[in-house]
């Protein structure tokens, strides 16, 4: 899953424009960091992590894995 999709489905039943105020960035930016479009910074990937009660690697570096 790509961080964007991942800030999608945490964003869940929020409006963007509600995550960007409470994270400090603009509602533009929030919807390119949705659409994989632009990647936040390091200190807004920390305040976004933390708005939703995460880590930035769950956020931003989490990758699906297949073991066989």
């Amino acid at each position: 899953m790509k961080s964007g999709e991942t800030l999608k489905a945490l964003r869940a039943d929020k409006t963007q424009e509600e995550i960007a105020r409470a994270v400090g960035v603009s509602k533009s930016s929030w919807a390119m960091y949705e659409r994989n479009e632009r990647r936040p910074s390091d200190d807004v990937k920390v305040r976004i992590a933390n708005y939703f009660g995460k880590s930035v690697q769950e956020v931003f570096f989490k990758e699906e894995r297949t073991w066989t």
